[in-house]
């Protein structure tokens, strides 16, 4: 009996699992396909076509699965695995990185779409090898058992790759109606594209106060959580719940500051490990610098920047304060100097992991790997000097407090003005209701700091 004419192979488990991971490693992608458009319409032509020929393999060898269509089908996976090795292994295409916009609000999302690929082509290069074979209804449900799991994470790793690619839509290509500085309505949320380093446009919210006042305005600049490798600029949302920074004190801090005649800004910058350090602290410089060469359109103080930032944004905003250098790409007249930090929980020692939780020692790990270098150099401990600005630290208890009470103490030892907040009840983040002082006097708190700060 020739291969034409032979039965079809059983669906089974394997057959079906690897399905379900050629579909969602597909689908990740096609997610981010209006942002990858928006950098670079040739990539995302390349990956459309990808999606769309490993979707038809699929219902294709769904619906005769046939050693022949199996094996047909293991070349779609195999071509987008050729693709993400290419990109991210090789560095062999051509910037930007076309996994930028998969990446916006998960910075390991390209990494996860390799892995179901992987676990595709394994998959059905397997089924293709067993061919036809006969097994007892035991065996069968033995089988079914043992890769329930398996399909079960499949799924999940699929839906969570959707979900934060689908959500880095407005992160990394601006929306089409997006305005320029000069443009910005008064008392809205608009956004604007701060810096595009290699090719990748950077988003940046912009909240204008409701009325100009007869000064140039102060700023205050947002630095999102999430250890360097998650979260977006935005309040809401996955990335938001992601980074699980103090996103609660988001939304009423700069409503507060905006009616003090603030304006607040808040950013995505480009995420570990698709991203290596120190891309997260040149981009958040970057945004400093875009603000001072935009000061007469946005109406703003070059000389009253505030920088505030929670976990990882809390350390990149210390770093603003504290370390100099850094300045790459755009607007370099411009300096990135911050002229007051707020500093919520923020590691300060990346060299001594002693003591933290296991979920910021592996988000460091991620980021910044084993390299004592860059844990050096993300360490704000590492610039302490006379020239800082006023800072005030926000801590709750929690693995960081011993690096935020200590970072604190060497501050004022270098001379710089320290105002340090222990939040009890809390730990990392400060929305816990039980918390003491509570949310509602903490927004105050931070409001007070700056404005007496930046009067």
């Amino acid at each position: 009996m020739t291969e034409q004419t032979a039965p079809p192979l059983r669906r089974g488990p394997l057959l079906v699992t690897s399905a379900l991971a050629a579909l969602g490693g597909a689908a990740i992608p096609a997610a981010a396909l209006v942002g990858l458009w928006r950098i670079w319409q040739l990539y995302a032509m390349l990956f459309g076509l990808l999606a769309v020929v490993e979707i038809g393999t699929v219902i294709i060898l769904l619906g005769w699965p046939t050693r022949r269509t199996v094996r047909f089908g293991a070349l779609a996976p195999a071509a987008t695995l050729v693709v993400w090795l290419c990109a991210r292994v090789f560095g062999v295409m051509r910037a930007p990185d076309p996994w930028q916009s998969a990446n916006t609000v998960l910075g390991f999302t390209d990494y996860l779409d390799a892995g179901l690929q992987l676990i595709a082509l394994a998959g059905l290069l397997t089924v293709a090898a067993r061919g036809r074979r006969r097994s007892s209804r035991a065996r069968q449900v033995a089988a079914w058992i043992a890769l329930f799991p398996v399909s079960v994470l499949v799924i999940a790793v699929s839906a969570a790759g959707v979900t934060t690619a689908a959500d880095g839509f407005a992160g990394t290509g601006l929306p089409s109606d997006a305005v320029t500085p000069a443009s910005l309505p008064l008392a809205q949320r608009s956004t604007v594209e701060y810096c595009r380093p290699n090719g990748i446009p950077l988003a940046m919210d912009v909240y204008l106060p409701p009325a100009s006042g007869s000064r140039p305005a102060p700023v205050a600049l947002y630095v999102h959580g999430g250890g360097l490798i998650l979260g977006d600029r935005k309040p809401g949302g996955p990335g938001a719940t992601l980074a699980n920074s103090s996103g609660a004190l988001f939304t009423p801090l700069q409503r507060e500051l905006n009616a003090r005649g603030f304006v607040v800004a808040s950013i995505d910058y480009r995420l570990a490990p698709a991203t290596a350090w120190p891309a997260q602290l040149t981009d958040t410089k970057c945004a400093v610098r875009f603000l001072r060469a935009h000061a007469g359109e946005l109406a703003i103080d070059p000389a009253r920047i505030a920088a505030w930032g929670s976990s990882a944004g809390g350390t990149l905003v210390s770093l603003l304060g504290t370390a100099g250098g850094f300045d790459v790409g755009q607007y370099p007249g411009q300096s990135s100097a911050v002229n007051a930090v707020v500093d919520m929980f923020g590691p300060a020692d990346l060299t001594d992991l002693t003591g933290l939780d296991a979920t910021l020692r592996t988000a460091v790990r991620i980021a910044l790997g084993n390299s004592p270098a860059n844990r050096r150099a993300a360490s704000p401990v590492t610039y302490l000097g006379p020239g800082a600005p006023p800072f005030l630290i926000l801590q709750g208890e929690d693995t960081v407090a011993r690096q935020s009470a200590a970072f604190a103490a060497r501050l004022r030892a270098a001379g710089v003005p320290v105002s340090y907040v222990p939040v009890r009840g809390t730990g990392h983040t400060l929305d816990t209701p039980t918390q003491s002082p509570p949310p509602g006097e903490l927004v105050t708190t931070v409001a007070d700091f700056l404005t007496r700060t930046l009067p």
